[in-house]
C-alpha cells in the first residue's frame, strides 16, 4: 500500500510541477508579446505633423529624447514664430537632452532646445546653439509655406 501511495503521490507531483511549468511559460510569452506589442510605438520612427490641411511626415531618430517626446503625443500645440525660420513651443515637462551645436540648422530640421523647447525649422542657416536632433521632416516641399509667417496650430502624431 505504501508503495501504491508513493506511486500516485510521485505521479501527482509530476503533474502538478508540470503545469507550474506550463502556466509560467504561458505568461511569460503573454508579457513578452505585451512588451512587444507596446515598444513597437516607441520603436516607430514615422511621426505626422499636420499644420492647417496639410500633412506632413518626420522620421525621428531613435535617442532617449525622442523616446520620452513620443510618450506625450498625440497633441497639439500652440507655437510661436521666431526670427522668420522656426516656430516653437515649450513642452509641459523636460525631456532628455544630448545636446551639441549642428553648425548649420536645416529646413526640416525637428530639435530641442535646452530640455523643453521644442522648434520646427523651416529655413536653412548657420547657428552657433546647441540643441537635441529629434529627426527630419521628410518631404520639405510646401513645408515653409505651411508654417507660414506667424504663430501656428501643429498637431503630432505617430504614424
Amino acid at each position: 500500500m505504501k508503495s501504491f501511495n508513493r506511486k500516485y503521490s510521485s505521479l501527482l507531483l509530476l503533474i502538478i510541477a508540470s503545469a507550474l511549468i506550463f502556466t509560467s511559460f504561458s505568461c511569460a510569452k503573454e508579457k513578452n508579446e505585451e512588451a512587444v506589442t507596446s515598444s513597437d510605438t516607441l520603436t516607430s520612427h514615422k511621426m505626422i505633423i499636420k499644420v492647417n490641411s496639410q500633412t506632413f511626415t518626420a522620421t525621428l531618430l531613435d535617442n532617449k529624447t525622442t523616446q520620452a517626446f513620443k510618450l506625450l503625443l498625440p497633441m497639439t500645440i500652440h507655437m510661436t514664430e521666431l526670427n522668420g525660420n522656426e516656430k516653437y513651443f515649450d513642452l509641459p515637462q523636460p525631456l532628455p537632452t544630448q545636446g551639441s551645436n549642428p553648425g548649420n540648422i536645416k529646413n526640416g530640421d525637428i530639435m530641442l532646445y535646452g530640455s523643453k523647447t521644442l522648434v520646427l525649422f523651416y529655413k536653412t542657416f548657420p547657428t552657433s546653439y546647441d540643441y537635441t536632433k529629434v529627426g527630419t521632416v521628410d518631404n520639405i516641399d510646401d513645408y515653409a509655406v505651411a508654417l507660414g509667417t506667424g504663430n501656428i496650430t501643429v498637431a503630432f502624431e505617430m504614424d
